[in-house]
């Protein structure tokens, strides 16, 4: 009898490779939404990924760094994260990766060719073409109607591609006070800053409003490794108020990401944040004390990882998801993944790409998928040592639950 990895290797590999994944947490856009939707070769090579990388690398100095151009920044990574030196950074085998999969030579001596590349795409029909090469479905954006540039887009009715969710973002809501009342009156609600009964009762019909107008499938926000819930500040006050009443009554979920620290160093920009261990009792306390709301949870920090998985196994009301920003990297994801089907079985969402730009879902979701499958093939072959009878059709349905099925099911789940 041939031993168990040789049969179900295979169905592993065929599962993860041919399953169509929903990618639940990106930074994308619809090619409706213009200039906010981002893809091609300069906008891959300045993710801030590489942005951190490259001032490390090279001695130009920030100043310098900001006042080139987007073409220069990018050319600048390319010359001292490829040429000058091994490009094997994770976020540099990314470029790597995509380069490969569109059929484009990843060795050219400088970009001018990958830019006549994208230059020639159709932003349609190359948007198809990631789709395809990735084999994802559906990506969920994250929508901020406080910005000027995008509120105007939805209110002038833009119509995204149906692949692309909407979320409602509301970090400036949450975590903006005094400051964000400006927002929602440049947004046509009033507010003040002491949140009384009117200001809550206005982010209530700000809520409300931009969930309808953008049918935002969840409602996001990234905390920082100092939230508590609850205490006494704006946070607690907003959530209890406005936040956890429209999503139970809409029945959406809200995702917290935590454990991100803002601009440790302001002069990388975007690419200035840092994470920090987060308390893992105020996830318990929000999710036991709101048992009819439902709770989409990540954290930032590795040393989270094992506290988060136990807490899932607590509270069903909360669905554990992905490998958030500084832990989406190969060793990493292996990790935690495995750690998560030892604690949970199938009952969490392994992975989400967090995408920036368009491109990068190719090789966020290659790289992902041959770690998964790595895991699962281990934990598929232990469970056959221990005697179960693994079936092909037991290993479809995981990657499916995996790769769509659980998200779909807790967007659809009303907790009782």
């Amino acid at each position: 009898m041939p031993p168990a990895s040789a049969t179900i290797d295979p169905w592993v590999d065929a599962a993860v490779s041919q399953t169509p994944v929903y990618d639940l947490h990106t930074h994308l856009y619809s090619p409706e939404f213009g200039s906010l939707a981002s893809w091609g070769i300069d906008e891959l090579l300045t993710y801030h990924y590489l942005i951190a990388e490259v001032l490390r690398a090279n001695p130009i100095s920030y100043e310098q760094f900001w006042a080139l151009t987007l073409a220069q920044r990018a050319d600048l990574v390319w010359r001292t994260l490829f040429l000058d030196h091994a490009p094997i950074s994770e976020a540099c085998r990314g470029v790597i990766t995509v380069l490969h999969k569109l059929g484009l030579n990843p060795n050219a001596p400088d970009l001018r060719g990958y830019r006549d590349y994208f230059a020639g795409q159709k932003v349609g029909d190359y948007f198809d073409r990631v789709f395809k090469l990735a084999n994802v479905h559906s990506v969920v954006m994250t929508n901020d109607p406080l910005d000027s540039a995008e509120r105007n887009l939805w209110l002038r009715g833009v119509e995204p591609d149906p692949r692309f969710k909407a979320v409602l973002r509301i970090d400036p809501i949450l975590l903006g006070w005094p400051n964000v009342q400006n927002l929602l009156s440049d947004a046509g609600y009033s507010a003040s800053a002491d949140l009384g009964t009117q200001t809550l009762r206005e982010i209530r019909r700000f809520m409300t409003e931009w969930i309808t107008r953008m049918n935002a499938i969840y409602v996001a926000v990234s905390l920082p490794p100092t939230w508590r819930y609850p205490d006494d500040s704006p946070v607690t006050r907003v959530l209890q108020e406005c936040v956890l009443p429209v999503t139970r009554e809409l029945n959406l979920p809200l995702a917290m990401m935590i454990g991100v620290t803002r601009q440790v160093n302001p002069a990388l920009r975007m690419a200035g944040d840092s994470l920090g261990k987060s308390d893992i009792t105020s996830v318990e306390r929000i999710c036991s004390q709101n048992p009819r709301n439902k709770f989409m949870v990540t954290m930032l920090s590795r040393e989270n990882q094992h506290e988060l998985a136990v807490t899932a196994r607590k509270q069903r009301n909360m669905m554990l998801f992905g490998c958030w920003w500084f832990v989406n990297n190969p060793s990493l994801i292996e990790e935690i993944t495995r750690m998560r089907i030892e604690l949970l079985g199938t009952r969490f969402i392994p992975q989400h790409s967090d995408a920036r730009v368009m491109d990068q879902i190719i090789y966020k979701w290659q790289h992902s998928r041959t770690v998964i499958a790595g895991v699962l093939k281990q934990k598929l072959a232990d469970l056959s040592a221990a005697g179960w009878s693994v079936t092909e059709a037991q290993v479809r349905q995981t990657v499916r639950d995996f790769f769509s099925g659980n998200f779909e099911q807790f967007l659809a789940w009303t907790p009782s």
